[in-house]
């Protein structure tokens, strides 16, 4: 693999938001990326001190997207952007991703992948077209621990799946704070910028995800009730769901915002014919095993480890006893999406490690989930809904 850094071109992720932050923390902390240029926000004087901020020179901090791709295509190969990655609100994620596929660039895009299940349509024929790589950051993903889940249940270890629960409380919209401004809530409670879903498509699609990636099912139908329980809010801040999955299993989902006292509290329990396994994401580091002839069995997460599987301990930084957390697991993403380009770019295959990172796919299946327990989260008799294509 050469040692060169790729150049790294980010639309959004200014100082007045917190999740641009760690997706370039993530993004530099292997060294195998650079922060080249970038838009970091609809207001120019927030972009040029976010971009000052970052170290970027003021000639590469740019006042809209529209100029950064026009200026970065009249730099030497060697010197412009060769990625972009897409942090804004979800209803400018579209624009900006597929005028970078268009013009050649690699992307990476925060979830949900766009506003709307057309626009993800569009998207993924572009990616197809192109020929280019989307990593989509389902963060959860990237942690060692749902990985040697994931090998686990591949394998055969706790036989066919039968059960899925998955849930992801949140307390932080128990009240109306996007009145007040000045924080996140704004956006993310505003249809005309989120999407159809609210807590559905922020943190909803992030447990349908963990799910689907653990077990490798998909779910083919549902039956989901939305609700806002805060008043004045029109869009949902509290999701449920029963799901039917591919191979018969059968799943339970729950997503709320409103769960006072939560801060982002992802849990996962998935059992089998032969035993059951757990992780949550405020204990990243472990993952239980469940046996019913034996005390229960708990895996720790550290270098070194040798009961771990070579596809977990790809993803392993520090040794045991040291927590790999949300960043590291963002930075998982961003390494192996890195190694993929760069395998890609040499003309060579990139083995498996190299290419697990949620993509286009992923991002479409993510608006289809939205769009399927919207159509069903608002149905009066609460009926089952097929999978939406």
């Amino acid at each position: 693999m050469k040692n060169s850094k790729l150049r790294m071109g980010i639309v959004g992720g200014g100082l007045d938001g917190f999740i641009g932050a760690i997706h370039i923390r993530a993004a530099m902390m292997e060294g195998k990326i650079d922060l080249v240029c970038g838009c970091f926000s609809i207001d120019p004087e927030i972009s040029i001190q976010s971009g000052r901020f970052y170290l970027v020179p003021d000639n590469r901090i740019y006042k809209t997207y529209h100029e950064m791709f026009e200026k970065e295509a009249l730099l030497p190969e060697n010197e412009r952007m060769q990625f972009v990655v897409v942090v804004t609100p979800n209803h400018v994620h579209y624009e900006p991703a597929a005028m970078a596929l268009d013009r050649g660039y690699d992307v990476v895009i925060d979830k949900p992948i766009t506003f709307s299940l057309d626009e993800a349509k569009s998207l993924c024929d572009k990616v197809e077209q192109s020929g280019r790589t989307l990593a989509l950051t389902h963060v959860y993903s990237g942690y060692p621990a749902v990985k040697e889940a994931k090998v686990r249940i591949a394998r055969g270890d706790i036989g066919t799946v039968r059960r899925i629960f998955v849930e992801y409380p949140q307390g932080w919209l128990a009240e109306r704070i996007e009145v007040l401004g000045g924080n996140n809530a704004g956006w993310r409670t505003n249809p005309k910028q989120s999407g159809k879903g609210g807590c559905v498509g922020d943190i909803g699609t992030h447990a349908w995800h963990l799910a689907e990636y653990i077990t490798g099912l998909k779910v083919t139908e549902l039956c989901a009730e939305l609700k806002s329980f805060v008043p004045g809010r029109t869009i949902d801040d509290d999701a449920a769901a029963l799901l039917h999955f591919d191979s018969g299993a059968t799943g339970t989902l729950q997503a709320t915002q409103i769960a006072v006292g939560e801060e982002n509290n992802l849990k996962i329990r998935i059992y089998g014919e032969k035993c059951g396994l757990e992780w949550s994401q405020i204990e990243p580091n472990t993952l239980y095993v469940k046996w019913p002839d034996r005390p229960m069995e708990i895996v720790r997460i550290g270098k070194g480890y040798p009961y771990l599987s070579d596809f977990t301990k790809w993803n392993i930084r520090t040794p045991g006893g040291h927590p790999e957390g949300f960043i590291e697991a963002f930075a998982n993403i961003y390494r192996n999406f890195a190694y993929t380009v760069e395998a890609l770019a040499a003309g060579e295959t990139p083995p498996a490690e190299y290419t697990d990172f949620p993509t286009v796919y992923d991002g479409l299946r993510g608006m289809q989930f939205i769009e399927t327990m919207v159509a069903s989260g608002y149905c009066n008799d609460k009926k089952w809904v097929k999978w939406i294509d």
